[in-house]
């Protein structure tokens, strides 16, 4: 009697201690954020850590399971290959154990991975991450994680709220956010922090709402002294996005900068985007809108033709960070174009530097958000329009 009763008791203490996988949904909860984290790769390096679960895409089964494996990912002829197995299929998800770590060419992220081969042959990567998970991997590269929290605190709810918005708006997509500068910078859980950790916690399930749902919340770094009305660089006309004065970013180190780009880097450029240019002999703004950035400039080269492009095209063209923000000057000096500019970033909602000066005179995370976002107000994701 006593070997059946202790015969039950390993039976039913097997199954509690086996390993806990997720079985493969038709698509994810809205509780999770898809985010590409890399792309047109010719490899991936994977190192899981804990017991995981590989199934197959296109087919979906289950290809390999283990509590470890360290190997690369690679694009094969007529479908993927782990290490030295091949398998013909889209693609492969890797599902962890919630105790289980998973590195992607050496960076540490949460959640569970889908790894996708491209028609051009190439990988890309995306992190199915639970929202407030993926969160914490994104303030740290956002904001100081020295500044005070409740410059934190808004940052969160700011990107809380753009990332639900931007999962809505590509639901229909196969990832919702990069996780750089084009979307939000997302550094896996090797770019979390306590302070920043401890500003997504206080704020959790918290978003910013207009006229009763969720809108584009943008920010950026630095506006130099007036934020820009969204609706000169995007389809998006609304209140909370018009632009506001903002004298509370003076101190930031990208108020002011200058760079001096080669012609010919220029030239080559837009030659690139399709342009047909030769040598450049004049580079003039001939327009900039109330907030001082540039509306439209013209580049003529020796043989007469001209080249118009929006502040926002330019901006593009040359690479956000030699073209810091559309709110320039510009001259020739010798073989070099030469921009004095003010403030980073494209200028849309809350100024990053901004908020920070608002908290050094004691404003309250609530006081940043809507000032920056005139007629927003702050709700939680639970009381959304569905």
């Amino acid at each position: 009697m006593k070997k059946i009763f202790y015969g039950i008791i390993l039976l039913v203490a097997s199954f509690i201690l086996l390993p806990v996988f997720p079985t493969l949904p038709d698509s994810p909860p809205d509780s999770v954020i898809r985010v590409l984290i890399l792309d047109d790769k010719d490899e991936v390096s994977i190192t899981l850590k804990g017991r995981y679960r590989i199934y197959s895409l296109s087919p979906e089964r289950i290809f390999l399971e283990g509590s470890y494996l360290n190997t690369n990912v690679t694009a094969g002829s007529e479908g993927i290959g782990v290490g030295n197995r091949e398998i013909k299929a889209s693609g492969i998800k890797i599902y962890m154990t919630q105790d289980s770590n998973i590195y992607v060419d050496g960076k540490r992220f949460r959640g569970n991975i889908d790894i996708i081969r491209k028609e051009n042959k190439k990988l890309m990567v995306i992190n199915y991450i639970a929202l407030e998970d993926y969160l914490y991997g994104v303030l740290y590269h956002e904001v100081s994680h020295r500044w005070p929290i409740e410059v934190l605190k808004a940052q969160a709810i700011a990107a809380r709220t753009f990332a639900l918005y931007q999962a809505r708006q590509n639901k229909m997509q196969l990832y919702d956010l990069r996780s750089d500068i084009y979307s939000q910078v997302y550094g896996g859980k090797a770019g979390e922090k306590w302070s920043t950790t401890k500003a997504v916690d206080a704020t959790r399930g918290k978003v910013l709402i207009y006229k009763g749902d969720i809108f584009p919340s943008y920010y950026h770094a630095t506006c130099a002294g007036l934020t820009e009305d969204a609706s000169n660089l995007w389809n998006t006309d609304m209140l909370p996005l018009k632009g506001v004065p903002c004298d509370f970013c003076k101190g930031s180190p990208h108020y002011r900068w200058t760079r001096e780009i080669p012609i010919k880097l220029l030239e080559s450029k837009l030659k690139d985007k399709g342009y047909k240019v030769g040598d450049i002999i004049s580079v003039n703004i001939l327009s900039k809108n109330i907030s001082g950035r540039v509306d439209k400039l013209e580049i003529k080269d020796v043989t007469g033709v001209s080249v118009i492009l929006t502040g926002k095209d330019f901006r593009q063209i040359i690479g956000p960070n030699d073209a810091r923000s559309t709110k320039f000057d510009v001259s020739i000096k010798r073989d070099n174009l030469v921009l004095n500019g003010l403030g980073w970033g494209h200028g849309v909602g809350m100024c990053q530097w901004g908020a920070y000066g608002m908290a050094r005179q004691k404003k309250k995370c609530e006081e940043i958000l809507k000032y920056y976002y005139p007629g927003a107000e702050i709700s939680t994701i639970d009381k959304l329009k569905q």
